[in-house]
């Protein structure tokens, strides 16, 4: 958890789009910068599967801060922990919600709404998220069409893939058969598919480590324990569960539909040879929705929006900037 102080909002009831109704809710949030007078200098920022709200101090910070591409000089800098995170938001971590329900990307950007609502911010520069965050930026974009003057998704698809899925079922499995060893499998197996088989080679080959065992074998072990240390595996069940509900266009008339419904631009940033969520699912939404389509190059796959912050630093700045006449989507 972040070492930074958090701010909670509290929430006494919320009511899931399951029906099902939460009572006592905290969510909490961190907010670097000062709102200006128009409370219109606003970024929000969402956090991946296993992030937390500390963007601008704790897993964003080449990115987030003072003179930095997000200029918190210039820009108050709003991350929510997500509903059902472990990070000091309401979730099944906590003593008595052990049967907590289910909740989906729509619930998690509701949650978020309230807070931008209690903090009085009618207008928001830029909205942003990659993978889990991306979703729920996109969620959040669709129910609030006319909030944001720029949204970015980053590594992304309108709908949770059959191929995601499968990898989900899959960790929450491990999970479930073996609690906290199962979520450092959990983890090895989503390392898997946040990285390359290029990276791989070129980082550990066939080398091994001085015990004899194979050092890419060390590397995913050393993330699972990193993972174990710092996380909650009832979360992580619950965040993933999350993401398989995603699906911007049900019940609003498709992908294309729904995502043309965002008054402000629209950026989808795809990453070619991302295994999990492809250049190609990325860059089929943005075409459907007329929005457009950026591209972070990198041996990393999935985690280049977090490990290539040079890039993922220009696609924000140039979202960051007045928006130019849009054309009709």
């Amino acid at each position: 958890m972040s070492r930074r102080e958090l701010h909670v909002q509290r929430v006494p009831r919320f009511e899931l789009e399951s029906g099902q109704v939460l009572h006592g809710v905290r969510q909490a949030y961190h907010l670097d910068g000062v709102l200006n007078e128009d409370r219109d200098n606003v970024v929000l920022v969402f956090h991946a599967l296993t992030g937390s709200a500390d963007a601008a101090g704790g897993w964003w910070t080449e990115v987030i801060g003072p003179g930095k591409p997000i200029d918190t000089n210039r820009h108050a800098v709003l991350c929510a922990n997500l509903l059902g995170s472990c990070y000091g938001t309401t979730g099944p971590w906590e003593p008595g919600r052990a049967d907590f329900p289910l909740v989906t990307t729509r619930d998690q950007a509701r949650l978020v709404q309230l807070l931008v609502d209690e903090l009085g911010i009618t207008r928001v520069a830029l909205a942003l998220g990659g993978s889990l965050g991306g979703m729920v930026a996109m969620e959040w974009a669709v129910q609030n069409p006319r909030v944001a003057e720029s949204v970015v998704v980053l590594a992304a698809p309108a709908a949770h893939t059959a191929s995601a899925i499968a990898w989900n079922h899959i960790q929450r499995q491990a999970i479930e058969a073996a609690g906290e060893r199962g979520l450092e499998i959990a983890r090895m197996i989503g390392m898997m598919t946040y990285r390359t088989p290029d990276e791989q080679a070129s980082r550990f080959g066939r080398r091994r480590e001085v015990d004899g065992g194979w050092s890419v074998a060390s590397y995913l072990e050393h993330h699972g324990r990193k993972l174990r240390d710092r996380f909650d595996p009832r979360s992580y069940v619950a965040l993933t569960r999350a993401m398989d509900s995603h699906d911007v266009g049900r019940g609003r008339g498709g992908v294309a539909t729904a995502l043309k419904s965002i008054e402000g631009r629209l950026i989808g940033v795809g990453i070619p040879g991302d295994l999990l969520y492809s250049d190609g699912d990325v860059r089929s939404w943005a075409d459907a929705a007329g929005a457009e389509y950026r591209e972070i190059h990198s041996i990393h796959g999935h985690d280049a929006f977090l490990l290539e912050p040079g890039q993922t630093a220009r696609i924000l700045a140039d979202a960051l900037e007045p928006a130019a006449q849009l054309t009709e989507r």
